[in-house]
């Protein structure tokens, strides 16, 4: 395995006026809810772990845990306030009596009580960086970027993202209000951001924050199908690990694994560490978000940002995204490959 010493990461800027993080972040979603149980005392190692390796941007939404998420953050935020870059989310709605629904909500009103209440979870009196989750058509992307760009002034916020929205909108809302990063999945198996998101994005100096940089754990190897996953576990429910299509998904992983014995590495440091040349590739900044709840598999993570892949080996890799069988999501209705 590639080494997992402690040296700290490098560092890029996000967005032309953004702040400076570590080039990889750590994604917090998991350890609240959607992939099985957690232990917090090892969650809450982990975080440690990531910021002594130099991962400084955390990322959690208001939706994650219908809002525990940022509750378990709280004290840890407050413990390195002044070291990390925290991301939080709004725009998914969900019900505590209904854990099946999903809405979008994007109106002036809803974002100033969504970020109120952000605060208060998190145990702080501003955001780093404040995401839309989802874009909701029906209300004008100027209405709601314009309500965003009342939190910088208040205070409230101190830069603004946007999450699964295509090159265009990036350009509307942008012409509102600078966007520092935009947040889309992006892998080997998901690259809808390279039909216009990333020229755009390289255009404006807005950063890409790549989330399932490693397929939902897919491309790791762990698993072969959402079978040998837990009951509880949302991964059951989504189209590229079930049936035929997880046969036909784990067979495309042959390129990763020779890749990955090239550089004595696994396959999900390979995985991450073509997500993270992607900026040379698109001249951007790329900061890729993997999820995890264990200290050891950050340091792993964090050990992939010095893999250089040679030409050759983004050759191997290059076909896999088209080969792919199924979409993202059951519901892709609320991503930008719908509105592309």
């Amino acid at each position: 395995m590639t080494d997992t010493n402690n040296e700290p990461i490098a560092t890029v800027a996000l967005g032309t006026d953004g702040p400076l993080v570590g080039v990889q972040g750590l994604g917090c979603m998991g350890i609240s809810e959607f992939y099985g149980p957690t232990d917090e005392g090892a969650a809450r190692a982990t975080l440690e772990a990531a910021l002594g390796l130099g991962v400084t941007l955390f990322d959690t939404a208001d939706v994650y845990g219908l809002g525990a998420n940022e509750e378990f953050l709280a004290p840890f935020v407050r413990a390195h306030r002044d070291e990390i870059t925290l991301a939080t989310k709004f725009g998914i709605e969900r019900k505590a009596d209904d854990l099946r629904y999903r809405g979008v909500r994007n109106d002036p009103a809803y974002i100033r009580q969504a970020v109120d209440a952000s605060l208060r979870r998190l145990g702080t009196d501003v955001v780093d960086l404040y995401y839309m989750h989802r874009r909701d058509p029906a209300v004008p992307l100027a209405e709601s970027v314009g309500a965003m760009a009342e939190l910088v002034r208040a205070g409230k916020v101190k830069h603004l993202g946007l999450s699964e929205v295509t090159g265009a909108e990036l350009r509307e809302a942008h012409a509102v209000h600078p966007i520092a990063a935009v947040q889309s999945e992006w892998s080997l198996f998901s690259r809808d951001v390279e039909v216009s998101l990333a020229g755009a994005a390289a255009e404006l100096g807005v950063a890409v924050v790549p989330y399932s940089p490693l397929g939902r754990g897919f491309l790791t190897g762990s698993f072969r199908a959402a079978s040998e996953l837990t009951a509880d576990d949302f991964r059951q429910a989504q189209p590229r690990f079930t049936g035929e299509n997880a046969k036909r998904n784990a067979d495309l992983l042959e390129p990763l694994r020779r890749a990955a014995e090239a550089h004595d590495a696994t396959p999900g440091q390979i995985a991450l560490a073509w997500v993270q040349q992607r900026a040379q590739v698109h001249r951007l900044a790329v900061v890729p978000i993997p999820g995890t709840r264990k200290a050891e598999r950050v340091r792993e993570n964090a050990a992939a940002t010095r893999i250089v892949l040679d030409e050759t080996e983004l050759g191997w890799l290059e076909p896999i995204a088209g080969q792919v069988a199924g979409d993202r999501y059951a519901d892709m209705s609320s991503t930008s490959a719908a509105r592309e």
